[in-house]
């Protein structure tokens, strides 16, 4: 992978951009359940950079992982490293992105993996599988956008189009000649593998005139179930499978933001493109029609097309749920806010903006957390990271007081044994108004277990948990002011991120760290760093 800037043109104006082999979005990497890839990233670029394989789960092996300062040290200018790739379970649609600053804005693509060779899909196999990459862009530099966002303490300036491909598609200026098309066959059926590479918006999407039928998500498969739109968190991948059973003739396919927040500045834009039908008939003269998507407010139409999501839990795809939980965990996330000299910031009140996990807005280190971790190194993290969250209040009440607003800028880790079985609830707050929320933990996949809005009752809402068959994913958006469950046991030996995928979240502090312990046996612990781990 050679990171290198390439000039760019969309929506009538052009610039330069990072991109891996001079493509945007990057190229697609194919493999198989169980391969080991070993991908040098190269980097030509002028910044800093490091690469995340979303998803993946690296077994025994987080120097590949990629989050800068957490797992490695970036990659600079003129350097290169290794990356040493390892699936297991994984299957389906994952995908890579950048994982320093904003640069996944442009740095990112789509990683498929296939069912071993000889064993088919648990569905009927597809004519042709097509990646689906739900990106946009900013005509100006993005750099220089995130670096006005952090000095002035305000929001970032919002994108300029939404992108299928990296193509905004009819409806916006200068952009029609380049807009995605695939061309279907009356009577087939085509694989879409959906990645949300925005960088601060649930999308919906849909297709007009037709139903998709969801088959996966974020590389294990669920429960196939038919819809008329999709709602996809940053992050997240979704598989469905698009039914050629119209009249033949062309169909919008088109996206936009999900923004449950009234006040909030957000691209309200429409991102399309075609699907056109092969053979000899007569195309309408009208341009197409364009699906029928949620309203951009609609929270009802995004988490109850969440909560649909149930594994296959048959004898070839086991659901091994945790059951008896040894480790109960309740992570808050807030938006907050941060005094500012002169009152002179562009938050509510002159304020900075923040974000938390438990209260602690997450400072990242100047030497990576798996390196300190490893070698021992003292002063580089805490290790008081909150089991709950340090004030006990009505997390998603009306009115909340100011001063549950100033959160605690800290490096803080949480610990936890080799082999313990693990819940966390996720639990949105109100705190400025409150948003959606999509929690992404990296190094493992976890079981959505329960989910709701309001504040969680831990009396009555186990009483509902799915057990039986929950979803597997890697990201779970956290409905505005609700929560969700998750469960997973802690087998993978090493230190692993776990944020918000939105990414002025993760720029104002809504993250934190897990260590986990190695356990007893030899394949049980962390595996020794490469020889050319970035230096810091």
């Amino acid at each position: 992978m050679q990171i290198k800037e390439a000039p760019y043109s969309k929506l009538c104006s052009s610039k330069n951009i990072l991109t891996v082999n001079g493509q945007f979005p990057g190229p697609v990497l194919y493999a198989n359940t169980g391969d080991t890839l070993v991908v040098n990233v190269q980097n030509g670029g002028s910044q800093n950079i490091t690469i995340h394989w979303h998803g993946v789960k690296q077994p025994r092996y987080p120097w590949s992982d990629g989050p800068e300062f957490i797992t490695q040290c970036p990659i600079r200018p003129g350097t290169n490293f290794s990356q040493k790739i390892k699936l297991s379970d994984e299957e389906g649609t994952l995908w890579w992105h950048a994982h320093s600053e904003w640069s996944r804005a442009t740095v990112n693509g789509a990683l498929v993996i296939r069912p071993p060779n000889k064993t088919n899909y648990p569905f009927p196999k597809p004519a042709a599988e097509v990646p689906i990459i739900l990106g946009e862009w900013w005509k100006s530099d993005v750099e220089a956008i995130v670096n006005e966002f952090v000095a002035s303490g305000g929001d970032a300036n919002k994108s300029d189009a939404f992108l299928i491909n990296g193509q905004p598609g009819d409806l916006y200026p200068c952009s029609k000649n380049n807009t995605f098309k695939l061309t279907v066959e009356k009577g087939k059926t085509y694989l879409l593998r959906m990645v949300n590479a925005v960088m601060n918006n649930l999308m919906f999407f849909a297709v007009a005139d037709h139903q998709l039928t969801v088959v996966g998500t974020d590389a294990a498969y669920v429960k196939p179930f038919k819809t008329n739109y999709i709602t996809i968190s940053p992050g997240q991948t979704i598989d469905v499978l698009l039914e050629a059973n119209q009249n033949p003739n062309n169909y919008y396919m088109a996206a936009r933001a999900y923004n449950s927040v009234n006040g909030v500045e957000f691209d309200n834009t429409t991102t399309t493109a075609i699907i056109q039908y092969r053979g000899n008939h007569t195309l309408s003269s009208s341009p197409p029609i364009l699906p029928n998507l949620p309203n951009a407010n609609d929270t009802n139409a995004s988490f109850n097309f969440t909560r649909t999501f149930k594994s296959l839990a048959d004898k070839t795809h086991p659901v091994n749920v945790p059951l008896n939980v040894t480790t109960n965990l309740l992570f808050t996330f807030s938006v907050n806010t941060l005094p500012c000299a002169n009152e002179a910031c562009g938050g509510p009140n002159g304020d900075r903006f923040a974000a938390s996990v438990n209260n602690i807005s997450f400072v990242l280190p100047r030497i990576d957390i798996l390196g300190a971790y490893y070698k021992n190194i003292k002063g580089v993290y805490g290790d008081e990271f909150p089991s709950f969250p340090p004030f006990n209040f009505n997390f998603t009440g009306d009115s909340l007081p100011v001063e549950l607003q100033r959160p605690d800028r800290r490096t803080e880790v949480h610990f936890l044994e080799y082999g313990t079985n693990v819940e966390i609830v996720l639990q949105g707050t109100s705190l400025l108004g409150g948003i959606d929320h999509p929690i992404h933990l990296h190094g493992y996949s976890f079981y959505v277990v329960g989910s709701g809005f309001g504040n969680f009752d831990k009396d009555k809402d186990p009483l509902k948990y799915n057990l039986v068959d929950p979803p597997l994913q890697n990201t779970i958006a956290i409905v505005r002011n609700g929560w969700a469950a998750i469960r997973f046991k802690a087998d993978n030996p090493g230190v692993w991120f776990m944020h918000c995928h939105l990414e002025r979240h993760v720029s104002w502090g809504m993250e934190m760290a897990f260590i986990v312990k190695d356990g007893k046996g030899s394949q049980q612990k962390l595996l020794p760093p490469p020889p050319d781990m970035p230096k810091c």
